[in-house]
């Protein structure tokens, strides 16, 4: 059950976030900034590269890395392809996973480790194997940490991992107008991944894989503030977007639905933070195979209105069904002629389904419409987390 009343009162929000997350959502802007200087400060705004690779491979553990290969693969719109090296191992803790570059990797591609830890000798093993290759290698790994060192020099190019702000203690004599904080593991937090993708936006520009100017980055900082400040714990549900959306999908069963490779993208992110930080299953798909794939979905036992059991049973303990609610992901505010929204909007009415919109409140590059869908939904998720009690 989500409590509503907890949403608009922004203590109440501050106690329940003992992990950090509302901090970690809003200091986004920050670190594309902190990032986009350790990129800077690495030399990738120096590199004078021969020409675009041939291939672009992501390796690194956690979900965050497959959402930066999705995220370069939607941004690059397939000029060069993205592949995610999908680590294996009997455990899921980094220490134990291991990567194996696919055959046909050699000189003219590049090689990208991404890791909040750099301590996992699996990707110490992939790296080495990389420069056995000849494949070009950048890493984006905490400061002196293992993997820095063995990264450096003959191996490839090092960016510090830029690190999110600490967390200040509180006396224990003080009264608490907010928790004591402790921060949630580093990949928890929503800012990581633009720590992690900011400098490879840098490095895109400079390869030519798509166009990130310095002041495009400046505005993707800027964009991530703005959202900040429209889906701050301090702002009502009524004018929250993040906060609306959070309310609207309790007791739902999201269907994202996504126009366009951007939005498909921040979709498909949108899943991945409702199941791991909201504790909710939630489905992706791009328009408009989306109809198809999950029309099923609107009229079966997850159905609006769908209940199998009999209707004069006593249902006050029970929990209450999830319900399918399609969630509308675009990239433009306005749908160009050959959109498949109308399609999608017109078949969940005709199945009763309710329908969300996630678009950007502003246009620009393709980069800031991508930011803004990211920070609406990592926000939506941990109001949803918090008010369902998932992550207090």
């Amino acid at each position: 059950m989500l409590d509503e009343s907890l949403l608009d009162t922004a203590e109440s929000l501050a106690r329940a976030d003992t992990l950090g997350l509302l901090r970690g959502a809003a200091e986004s802007g920050a670190r594309v900034r902190t990032a986009a200087r350790a990129a800077v400060e690495a030399g990738l705004a120096d590199l004078k590269p021969d020409g675009r690779p041939r291939a672009l491979l992501v390796a690194g553990p956690g979900p965050t890395t497959g959402c930066i290969a999705e995220l370069l693969s939607a941004l690059d719109g397939g000029n060069v392809p993205v592949s995610h090296i999908r680590p294996y191992g009997a455990l899921a803790d980094p220490g134990a996973l291991l990567w194996t570059l696919p055959g046909w990797v050699g000189p003219m591609d590049l090689l990208l480790v991404v890791t909040t830890d750099g301590t996992e000798p699996g990707l110490s093993a992939l790296i080495e194997q990389a420069y056995r290759r000849g494949c070009s290698i950048v890493t984006i790994t905490p400061p002196n940490s293992p993997l820095t060192e063995g990264a450096g020099g003959r191996h490839g190019l090092v960016v510090p991992l830029a690190p999110a702000s600490p967390y200040e203690e509180v006396p224990e004599n003080q009264p608490l107008p907010t928790p004591r904080l402790r921060p949630a593991p580093t990949a928890e937090l929503p800012g990581t991944l633009w720590a992690l993708l900011t400098p490879l936006l840098v490095l895109a520009d400079r390869i030519g894989l798509f166009s990130v100017p310095p002041h495009v980055v400046q505005a993707v900082a800027d964009r991530l503030d703005q959202v900040a400040e429209r889906c701050g714990p301090a702002i009502a549900t009524y004018g929250n977007p993040a906060k609306t959306l959070a309310a609207e999908l309790a007791d739902a069963l999201p269907l994202l639905w996504s126009d366009g490779l951007v939005a498909g993208a921040a979709g498909q992110h949108f899943a991945r933070v409702l199941t791991s930080v909201a504790g909710r299953p939630a489905l992706a798909a791009a328009l408009p195979e989306a109809l198809t794939a999950h029309g099923t979905l609107l009229s079966g036992a997850f159905a609006a209105g769908a209940d199998p059991d009999d209707f004069f049973r006593d249902r006050v303990e029970d929990p209450q069904a999830l319900h399918a609610r399609v969630v509308l992901l675009r990239e433009q505010s306005t749908p160009p002629a050959h959109s498949p929204v109308p399609a999608a909007r017109e078949l969940a009415l005709t199945h009763d389904t309710p329908v969300s919109e996630l678009e950007p409140s502003l246009g620009g590059h393709s980069v800031e419409v991508l930011a803004e869908l990211l920070a609406v939904s990592d926000f939506a998720a941990v109001y949803l987390a918090l008010a369902s009690g998932e992550r207090t």
